[in-house]
């Protein structure tokens, strides 16, 4: 059995270029639906903010290091990243949280 301190919160944050911000939005959606079914995958959420419909993050929520790192090398996943490229006006930014409490 897992403890709290042992999973892991992963947020990325991606600037869509305006043109793009659909086709990003419909991306991250299927990354979502595959990523939630992968082993030790405990919520995976997509979120867009309200004032500027072309910044949408990503909340994650995994069991345990192992699983992130099997996540970021899954094929799913990979091809995402592929795609990423011309959709985006900025690097993503992606950070890792461990829970504390």
């Amino acid at each position: 059995m897992t403890t709290a301190t042992e999973h892991v919160h992963v947020v990325a944050t991606l600037q869509a270029r305006p043109e793009h911000s659909a086709e990003l939005a419909a991306l991250l959606g299927e990354l979502a639906r595959t990523s939630r079914a992968q082993p030790g995958n405990l919520r995976f959420a997509v979120h867009q903010q309200s004032s500027n419909p072309n910044q949408l993050i990503t909340i994650e929520h995994w069991d345990g290091l192992e699983s992130v790192d099997a996540h970021m090398t899954s094929p799913h996943v990979g091809v995402v990243l592929e795609k990423l490229g011309p959709l985006l006006a900025a690097p993503p930014q992606i950070v890792r949280y461990s829970q504390i409490a």
